[in-house]
């Protein structure tokens, strides 16, 4: 226990953290016979790059990250950079990659030590990929086979029952995923992990939600798994108005651009839409959360689901911003408003999460603590640690 966590009476569950993969993470269970199509990569220099699709992918200065930038690196430029530095000069300080990045037991060992019961980890690179490969679904599908039979390897799915790492499933493949969700529930998972976005399917782009998905949905229910969208590359296009590459937020020394809104975009359109095809009413058991995607749109989009019951009398069988709120729990970014969030969601659907070890996240994960100080002990319970632990069935 540390003074914090003997102040609160109990250890936190941080919903949102982090692992590294190693460069093996996609191939090692890869059939090289399929390695063109998948992921490969190539030495360029004194650096190792993934080669995607048999295209050299950029979108990560060091994609090995080692080294690597501290956790938190970026901590003041996301609270407002109250001392006007340059975004890369909280980038300059880089160390070896440290164990508890991809070792599992040095990170219960960290975790111990940070004061935290327990974790849901996710992806790094695993985020980016689907994007880059979504033109072939049949490669999509044995890309994350790969992946998650390594995630599983290395991390498990409820290893010591303390690290809940999430195997990731898209919909680009209904066939693959009823087959690969059925493989992750029965090694263990309590949790996956999408990228919100509407996927690329063999006869093109669909909805998530549309009912040729069902049979994927109804099997998720059945597991009792939760269902996590998380921040990654959507192929959200700019229109425009600035480069859509991944990597292309900061582009022109680090000119600020719309590329910026892209998280909050993408995970709105996904929340809202489960609403609109009435998802919770075929599907009432099913449990979905929001991580790393931010909060600020939530606000607007509870008055335009207000407004749309309102147009269309008799479409919704409950009001739909009731729906959303009985079947969503939101993770906001750490420097979002929690007591705005806890108005708008209910104290149940607010989840704590820290993106250790991410440059963007918290440097310690407790620092969120004192955000949650003001809120009555129940509310910041469950908010810290129960609301999370019913995700997770412990």
């Amino acid at each position: 226990m540390t003074a914090i966590t003997d102040a609160l009476g109990y250890r936190p569950f941080d919903c949102d953290n982090h692992y590294y993969e190693p460069v093996d993470a996609f191939t090692r269970y890869l059939n090289p016979a399929h390695a063109e199509r998948c992921v490969e990569w190539v030495n360029i220099g004194k650096r190792q790059f993934p080669v995607v699709a048999g295209q050299l992918w950029r979108g990560v200065a060091n994609p090995t990250f080692d080294p690597v930038a501290p956790p938190g690196a970026m901590h003041d430029y996301f609270r407002g950079n109250p001392d006007g530095r340059q975004p890369w000069e909280f980038l300059a300080e880089r160390g070896p990659i440290a164990a508890e990045y991809r070792d599992r037991d040095a990170r219960i060992a960290r975790m111990d030590e940070q004061g935290l019961e327990a974790i849901w980890m996710f992806p790094t690179l695993g985020v980016l990929f689907e994007e880059l490969l979504k033109h072939d679904p049949q490669a999509v599908g044995l890309s994350f086979t790969a992946f998650n039979t390594w995630l599983h390897e290395d991390w498990g799915y409820a290893y010591k029952n303390r690290i809940f790492a999430a195997p990731y499933l898209t919909l680009a493949d209904l066939d693959w995923a009823c087959i690969e969700l059925q493989r992750v529930a029965e090694l263990g998972a309590k949790v996956i992990v999408m990228r919100p976005a509407a996927p690329t399917t063999a006869n093109g782009q669909l909805p998530p939600f549309d009912q040729m998905f069902d049979p994927f949905w109804k099997m998720v229910v059945d597991a009792d798994i939760t269902v996590v969208i998380h921040a990654g590359d959507s192929g959200y296009s700019s229109n425009g108005y600035a480069a859509d590459a991944f990597s292309g937020q900061f582009s022109g020394g680090w000119k600020p651009t719309i590329k910026t809104f892209a998280i909050e975009r993408a995970a709105a359109d996904f929340v809202i839409s489960s609403v609109f095809a009435k998802m919770f009413d075929r599907f009432p058991g099913l449990r979905m959360a929001t991580v790393e995607n931010g909060s600020g749109y939530l606000r607007d989009s509870l008055v335009k689901l207000d407004q749309t019951h309102k147009k269309m009398p008799g479409y919704f069988d409950e009001h739909p911003a009731d729906t959303l709120r009985s079947n969503w729990w939101v993770n906001p970014f750490w420097e979002d408003d929690v007591t705005e969030l806890v108005d708008l969601m209910g104290a149940d659907r607010v989840i704590f999460g820290s993106d250790w070890p991410h440059i963007e996240g918290l440097p310690d994960p407790l620092g969120y603590v004192a955000q949650t100080a003001h809120f009555d002990v129940d509310t910041q319970r469950k908010i810290l640690l129960d609301n999370v632990s019913v995700l997770t069935g412990r």
